[in-house]
């Protein structure tokens, strides 16, 4: 018997939204006790717990943002003891902060729960081998996979990133069935494995769930055409729980089912912060009704996408949300890590002999994105010493990998040559073609 409770997404749509209701009214009423935040700007909006009597009336509720969680560094936004917290995860932030989330034992049940039950929408089970190339560490991403995959009863290879070729020699022996990672890095271990003479289609790959950064349809088709697998996207951010939010079923492949047992969704209007018409693109806004250390209200994601209630041939009930198309803000996402421009800023400035104008230049070579920052050098410190400046390239690319966890090329360039704008500054590049 599946540890994932199939019956949550079964239910009938009256079910399931009285669950959420009375989640909702639990979390907020916990959250109004214990998190300041919370009680400041309900009691400055005149809203109290006992208003929430309906669904509808969570739209009555300021939202969150991400300021918000930049503002309660790093942990005024949880909601128990740190004594209680088992587990901290943190997310990339524009001010060179990161956004702390913190997790408490029924959290990571939860989180492995609902892990595993998207493992399962994407067509694993108890007797797969799981081949986890997400990274491990404080980004969610390898460790909400492997836990999910553990609750599930699969077996799990935690390889996460990099040694690529170690990787594909593990893939011809350990003969796995399920590949998780970004999917620009596993078209990258495809390439590598047709240098080694590797064809996954000698492999025991049957799905891929992949996810963290964005991907198109075009790039579905490359992935199963060259992996010979099908591939599901799977959604998730760490302010909300991490991946497991949604998952594409391997029935339809169309649109990632929300798990709306945990997470209550809206979409509204970026500019208006109303709601938009059912089936329109906005932005998607979640409320956690389950989580413990951690709960936000009407978060504001800054993804751009839309709902689609069509009924699923899988049976699940829960709405399914499409690919998000784009986000709100500058954020560039790099093989599964978030980056800022700001940032890029921060530690260039660290350098005083680079001038504030820079541009980030975002290329796809083959199959993985590439990132170039083009910086002016200072003008005092300008000079024909090439050794020197390849030396000052090397520098800063090294502390970008260094704070940022991405790498960079660096390219210094003659002071006055980065084109300069009446308006905002041109700070991104990007030449992909998602």
């Amino acid at each position: 018997m599946p540890i994932y409770d199939i019956d949550y997404e079964t239910m009938p749509r009256e079910g399931l939204e009285a669950i959420q209701l009375r989640r909702l009214q639990t979390t907020i009423e916990r959250i109004y006790a214990t998190v300041p935040f919370y009680k400041e700007t309900y009691d400055k909006a005149g809203i109290k717990p006992s208003d929430i009597k309906r669904l509808d009336d969570l739209r009555r509720l300021p939202f969150t943002t991400k300021q918000d969680l930049r503002d309660n560094y790093p942990y005024r936004m949880f909601a128990v003891p740190m004594e209680q917290v088992i587990r901290i995860h943190a997310s990339s932030g524009t001010t060179g902060k990161p956004t702390v989330v913190g997790y408490t034992k029924r959290d990571i049940n939860t989180w492995a729960d609902l892990m595993a039950r998207s493992m399962a929408a994407a067509g694993a089970t108890a007797g797969d081998i799981i081949h986890n190339a997400w990274g491990y560490g404080l980004f969610t991403g390898g460790l909400g996979a492997h836990y999910g995959a553990e609750r599930l009863g699969a077996s799990v290879i935690p390889v996460s990133g990099g040694n690529t070729k170690r990787q594909i020699t593990i893939m011809q022996d350990f003969k796995p069935t399920i590949l998780c990672g970004t999917p620009s890095y596993i078209l990258h271990l495809a390439e590598v494995a047709l240098e080694m003479g590797v064809d996954f289609k000698n492999l025991s790959f049957k799905s891929g769930i992949f996810g963290a950064e964005p991907w198109t349809e075009k790039m579905r088709h490359e992935l199963e055409t060259k992996l010979n697998l099908k591939a599901v996207d799977i959604y998730g951010l760490s302010e909300v729980m991490g991946p497991g939010v949604s998952v594409e079923c391997v029935e339809e492949q169309k649109g990632l089912h929300i798990a709306e047992d945990h997470f209550i969704v809206e979409i509204v209007d970026p500019d208006t912060l109303e709601p938009v018409p059912p089936g329109d693109p906005g932005e998607i806004v979640f409320t956690t009704i389950t989580k413990e250390a951690f709960p936000v209200i009407r978060y504001r994601t800054k993804d751009i996408t839309s709902l689609n209630p069509v009924p699923c041939t899988c049976g699940r009930t829960h709405i399914r949300m499409n690919k998000p198309t784009g986000r709100t803000d500058d954020m560039l996402i790099i093989r599964g890590v978030n980056v800022f421009p700001s940032q890029i800023e921060s530690v260039l400035m660290e350098s005083r002999k680079v001038a504030p104008h820079y541009q980030l230049v975002v290329d796809r070579v083959g199959n993985l994105d590439t990132l170039t920052v083009k910086v002016e050098i200072d003008e005092a410190s300008f000079s024909d010493d090439i050794k020197g400046l390849q030396a000052m390239e090397g520098k800063i690319s090294h502390d970008i990998k260094e704070h940022l966890g991405v790498s960079a090329k660096v390219a210094l360039v003659e002071p006055k040559t980065i084109e300069r704008s009446q308006g905002k500054a041109v700070r991104v590049i990007d030449n992909r073609q998602f």
